[in-house]
């Protein structure tokens, strides 16, 4: 193999193998329309509250395929629905991150 002198970082590596994916499995049963999700990322362009307090859909649910704690993102979510009418497939963002909530609170 051709080393070319780059490298991954070790901050953004992720062993899929070591994935605990049990909150993700848990929405996924209570809220399918996570699956529909073809993360575009309209819902965090449309957020309000995202440019302050890092509020991201599209990060959350990536860090629950990835199994990382997202309680943080989740809680800036301030419910306004923005992202409920852009997406384009049509999922209810809103009851989604309610769901997220409910799930954490377990």
């Amino acid at each position: 193999m051709i080393d070319f002198g780059f490298q991954k970082a070790k901050s953004s590596t992720v062993n899929l193998d070591n994935v605990d994916m049990r909150l993700y499995y848990a929405l996924a049963e209570k809220e399918p329309d996570i699956k529909r999700c073809m993360e575009c990322g309209s819902c965090t362009a449309a957020c309000t509250s995202g440019p302050f307090n890092g509020m991201s859909l599209r990060q959350v649910i990536h860090g629950l395929q990835r199994g990382t704690d997202v309680r943080q993102m989740v809680s800036g979510c301030m419910l306004c629905g923005k992202c409920s009418m852009v997406c384009p497939r049509g999922i209810n963002t809103r009851h989604l991150l309610l769901t997220i909530s409910r799930i954490y609170t377990k």
